[in-house]
């Protein structure tokens, strides 16, 4: 099978409603030809700056317009920042990822500070991630300068739905900060939500964004909707597990080498329903016990389901690794 980046919405909606046990022979196929079977990334996620963000994003907690009970915190000292990253590492995770609720990064003290969490978390040997909102090309190259492996910003849903969703910012702003990541060098983390209120089109057309920009990410999380009370989306429908494994399973084949992350709700799943994502594709999670500001399964549960699945933690920097032993340069395989 060949990396496309040409899909069209035509047949990746073929692909989407494939009756659901063939789609996801099909995607465990692919995912056997691309991925070792039985390898998961894990990753933890800590809110180094928690709340007060001055956009709308309907389904989010951090936002200062709605009333969520997220206390607004200021950025964390680096050394509470490190000692996290450390439990993450001694625990099984091997991607530490920062997220700031912030629109966009700003040239200030802030910024420099997180530039040296990422050097401390790099010198730690985990690939180091950050989520904090727009960024510019040159904040891009100085955080890849300070050792940032993947930078992630969700696309969320499709273009067209989009605006329903949020409104200050556009889908533009987000594929542009996307391309900066890019161009910096740095893998591209992006990938989207589903139960907002979006169509199944919506949802392909997600997919198809992601998949044909010029090059696929590196990780594409798939979220489940976490229903946070004083959110518009409060009252929203529960995610079907169904919905869940279609979208990994189609992610799975347009995108073949991407790590596909089975994201935020898995803590309503069961062991049975995670395993069937598995057996669709993802192998990425979260693991500790939170999400930004919401429930995730800690990491001692995971240990029991990795030891009663057969599954094993995947190590850091492996693509990076892969690309040097295969003679390339150690960003020739990041998006």
């Amino acid at each position: 099978m060949q990396i496309r980046n040409d899909w069209t919405k035509e047949e990746i909606s073929e692909i989407y409603h494939t009756p659901l046990l063939e789609l996801i022979y099909k995607a465990s196929t692919v995912h056997r030809e691309f991925q070792e079977t039985g390898e998961v990334q894990v990753c933890t996620l800590l809110s180094i700056k928690t709340g007060g963000c001055p956009e709308d994003c309907a389904y989010c907690p951090q936002a200062a317009r709605y009333h969520t009970g997220v206390d607004v915190q200021a950025l964390m000292k680096k050394e509470e920042v490190l000692a996290y990253a450390q439990r993450a590492k001694d625990a099984g995770s091997t991607r530490f990822c920062m997220g700031a609720a912030w629109r966009e990064v700003r040239d200030n003290r802030d910024f420099d500070r997180v530039l040296d969490m990422v050097k401390g978390v790099n010198e730690m040997g985990m690939e180091v991630c950050c989520t904090m909102g727009m960024l510019s090309e040159s904040q891009a190259e100085k955080l890849q300068a300070a050792g940032l492996y993947a930078y992630n910003h969700n696309v969320d849903t499709s273009e067209e739905h989009y605006a329903d969703i949020i409104t200050t910012r556009t889908y533009d702003d987000r594929l542009r900060t996307l391309g900066n990541v890019r161009k910096a060098g740095i893998s591209v983390c992006s990938g989207g939500i589903i139960g907002l209120g979006e169509t199944h089109e919506d949802r392909i057309g997600m997919l198809h964004t992601l998949s044909t920009l010029p090059s696929h990410p590196g990780s594409v999380p798939i979220n489940a909707l976490v229903r946070v009370k004083g959110t518009p989306l409060e009252g929203n429908q529960k995610v079907d597990i169904w919905d869940m494994v279609r979208m990994i399973a189609t992610a799975r084949i347009i995108m073949p080498k991407a790590m596909v992350r089975l994201s935020a709700g898995r803590a309503e799943m069961t062991i049975v329903e995670q395993a069937l994502c598995f057996m669709a594709g993802a192998n990425s999670i979260f693991s500790g016990e939170k999400l930004l500001t919401t429930p995730n399964p800690d990491f001692d549960q995971d240990k029991m389901m990795f030891e009663l699945l057969g599954l094993k933690p995947r190590e850091s920097f492996k693509e990076a690794a892969t690309a040097t032993e295969s003679g390339f340069v150690e960003n020739a395989l990041i998006s």
